[in-house]
């Protein structure tokens, strides 16, 4: 049997692989690969591991429809079109969980840049602009105390809670369709509604999938709703934010800051105006950027690639009604 990798992954999740009598080959162009190139090579394989940006849409499904598995190098799974995957029998793995410390960690990490200006004061330096000191200017915001607002409280918004409350005890409400019981036991975290959410949040944390119901959620009309001394985090998909619409409510003062891990479109542009924003941190979607993070993917996408060729369920499935057809 034949895998395919679209990325140079960590050597862990290969040798797991190898070890288990696959044969592996990567692509490792410094590139994104076209749609055509994703197609010829996935027709010389049995299984796909997916890392990046290649779309798994119905036209490749059609195509590539002899694929035993298709295993994701990533948690969300928004670039592939799972409907089609499951007619025609082609289970789709991800990699949940591995990465909601490190997740977490960028999220807590732009808070706290975003509330001390930290990214633009930085150019300062750079730019030889450290000079008088004027006790008024560029001032940040302290957290002690502050209201996080979670839209999307599962395990990495969980992570997120956790550490606002030990560092700030931060009170923490959530929005979700479900409650989530061990958060509220564990944090007092309080369910409200997505307006409440809005109106309540000192600092609001995104950290849903994105959806046909959560992609461009963040708009004018929901910043607008927002309190004018809040911050906006996201490092769950950058689709899910309208970018203009941030740039325009960062100015008028409908919020106070943004930190930004998912950017729309990525990557983003060197001129796009966030980046030399005071109140803004941007970062190029490292979230799961740690040796652990992606070591920890690279084994959970090696046993979904294995699992799928033994014709055994996978261990962490996308598509649940794969095998009831």
């Amino acid at each position: 049997m034949k895998v395919y990798v679209t990325r140079v992954i960590p050597e862990i999740g290969i040798q797991m692989m190898k070890d288990a009598g696959l044969t592996v080959s990567q692509w490792t162009e410094k590139r994104n690969m076209t749609p055509e190139e994703l197609v010829a090579r996935c027709k010389e394989n049995d299984a796909l591991l997916s890392a990046g940006s290649n779309d798994i849409n119905d036209k490749f499904l059609h195509e590539c429809a002899h694929l035993k598995v298709i295993s994701l190098y990533s948690v969300g799974y928004d670039r592939v079109d799972v409907a089609e995957a499951t007619r025609l029998k082609i289970p789709v793995g991800n990699t949940p969980d591995v990465l909601s410390a490190a997740t977490a960690d960028v999220a807590f990490l732009l808070m706290l840049a975003v509330s001390r200006k930290a990214f633009f004061l930085h150019k300062k330096i750079l730019s030889n602009e450290w000079g008088f000191y004027d006790p008024t200017n560029n001032l940040g915001i302290e957290l002690q105390g502050c209201t996080l607002g979670i839209w999307g409280l599962g395990k990495i918004g969980t992570e997120m809670a956790r550490r606002c409350v030990g560092a700030y005890k931060m009170k923490v409400i959530y929005c979700n369709r479900h409650n989530n019981l061990e958060a509220e036991k564990e944090l007092n975290a309080v369910k409200v509604s997505f307006d409440e959410l809005l109106q309540q949040s000192d600092v609001l944390s995104i950290h849903t999938a994105l959806t046909d119901e959560t992609k461009g959620k963040f708009d004018k009309n929901v910043y607008g709703k927002m309190k004018n001394n809040s911050i906006f985090i996201n490092t769950a998909r950058g689709a899910i934010h309208n970018e203009d619409d941030l740039v325009d409510a960062l100015r008028s003062g409908s919020i106070w800051g943004a930190g930004l891990d998912v950017t729309n479109p990525e990557p983003m542009h060197p001129d796009n105006p966030l980046l030399n924003m005071p109140n803004v941190a941007v970062l190029p979607h490292i979230g799961s950027a740690t040796r652990q993070a992606r070591d920890g993917m690279a084994v959970i996408a090696a046993k979904n690639v294995i699992a799928g060729l033994q014709g055994k369920p996978l261990p962490h499935l996308v598509n649940t009604d794969v095998y009831q057809q």
